[in-house]
């Protein structure tokens, strides 16, 4: 019997690039490939890219020589965002054999099935790569305990600062049915936990098409997904990825509220603080919209996280309009913050925009606003020090130790116990330690303490 070809993965960016990743990596398992860890020899590498900023071009190709130092011989495949916007560059880097954009990487064993490492054989040509307009299913699979599942792709929005629209195409939607039956295949493999990822989430509904030859019954907004997902019995959480404000309604915050199965946790991008740059990014709402959206949340949800998307360095940002942010941020009762450093990026209107602020402010505003999530964030867990939360336990350490979330996104530490990996379990919250996680301790021992 021959021995299986080797296959490895590496994903850089964001929770829909993971699910893509899990996908493909499935496909090949499916085909008789044998699946090992990035940092091992293998027969290829599949490279998932993202090119949100200008430090995730620069990892591609890090990335790449990380492989070849492995195993020199490797046939290199670099797929993604970075793929889809940038493939002439791509191709030029030493040692990549394969550039496949977003309407071809799910077609990947198509192309590498029969490779050799013979001199530009396979390569798949910059001009080749097309943009995707169909949508393709994809969820995570590996820690058992969360997966990511994908529902939208793409986006309509035409904020000045981003390339994801030129990477990923227009907004389309899985459907509705779809969803849920793959919720349900993803709860048989033992997952208790799944969190729904797109481009643009709250999108979903719109550009629906035609799956596998099946129409839609008829067009579901995101309320519509949430609601028929929490009678999915099977899963115990599902948690939304990341929403825009303006696509996060009321209703949808109520329905989260006193939903079974949706945790308390939002992660909303804002971006700017100020609307003098809200409206230069082209972003679909005012900050007093997206302060209102805090306040309904915090009103029905005391105890709700929210994370919180910043840029600093956007073209035109003054000092005082940096401080105008940092001031509506400080006053928001939000629990952390992703804070992005503005890089230019090729074929969008803001790299054209004048009064650049200088590279070493932008670094400066971000460290400040990195360092107000810190504070955020200790607050919001200093908040739930002596309560009691559901969390589910996820991986042990190797310090004896075993971490977990609460519903409310709270990282606690707790002591190492291999029954309890997968299970979630009432914890104690005790205190916040010096690492910023949280001492946690279960409540009670025996059955009873299993949620």
């Amino acid at each position: 019997m021959a021995t299986p070809r080797t296959v490895a993965f590496h994903t850089l960016g964001c929770k829909l690039n993971y699910s893509e990743t899990s996908a493909i990596s499935r496909l090949f398992e499916d085909n008789g490939y044998l699946a090992v860890k990035f940092s091992e020899p293998a027969d290829i590498y599949v490279i998932n890219t993202c090119s949100v900023t200008e430090f995730a071009d620069k990892k591609c190709r890090k990335t790449v020589r990380q492989a070849l130092r492995k195993s020199p011989d490797a046939f290199v495949v670099v797929i993604g965002c970075y793929a889809q916007l940038k493939p002439d560059e791509i191709a030029d880097i030493e040692g990549v054999d394969m550039v496949l954009g977003a309407a071809q990487k799910f077609r990947i064993l198509e192309y590498v099935d029969d490779l050799s490492k013979s001199p530009g054989k396979g390569m798949v040509k910059a001009g080749e790569v097309k943009e995707a307009n169909n949508f393709t299913h994809a969820f995570s699979f590996g820690d058992r305990t969360r997966s990511f599942l994908k529902v939208q792709d793409g986006c309509d929005y035409k904020c000045t600062f981003c390339t994801i629209p030129l990477a990923r195409g227009k907004s389309r939607s899985d459907t509705m049915d779809s969803v849920v039956e793959r919720a349900c295949k993803i709860a048989a493999m033992g997952v208790k936990e799944i969190v729904l990822t797109g481009v643009n989430i709250g999108d979903f509904g719109n550009g629906t098409e035609v799956i596998e030859g099946v129409r839609p019954k008829k067009e579901a907004l995101f309320v519509d997904l949430v609601k028929a997902l929490d009678d999915v019995e099977a899963i115990e959480r599902f948690r939304i990825s990341s929403i825009e404000p303006n696509l996060l309604t009321d209703e949808i915050i109520e329905y989260v509220a006193q939903s079974k199965r949706f945790v308390p946790h939002f992660h909303i991008p804002l971006q700017s603080g100020n609307n003098k740059q809200l409206r230069m990014m082209r972003r679909r709402y005012k900050r007093e919209l997206y302060a209102d959206r805090v306040a309904t949340i915090k009103r029905l949800m005391p105890h709700c996280c929210i994370g919180v998307d910043v840029i600093v360095g956007f073209p035109g940002e003054t000092e005082e309009d940096f401080l105008e942010t940092y001031r509506f941020v400080n006053e928001l009762d939000i629990s952390y913050l992703h804070v992005f450093t503005y890089s230019e990026r090729v074929n969008t209107p803001a790299a054209e925009m004048e009064n650049p602020v200088p590279m070493a402010e932008r670094r400066r505003r971000n460290e400040m606003m990195r360092i107000l999530s810190e504070k955020k964030r200790r607050h919001f867990y200093a908040q739930h020090e002596n309560s009691t939360r559901s969390v589910l336990i996820e991986t042990n350490k190797s310090d004896g130790k075993m971490v977990g979330l609460t519903d409310n996104y709270i990282k606690v530490l707790l002591e190492n116990d291999p029954v309890l990996e997968n299970t979630i379990c009432k914890v104690g919250l005790s205190e916040v330690l010096p690492d910023g996680t949280m001492k946690g301790e279960i409540v009670n021992v025996g059955k009873e303490f299993l949620v």
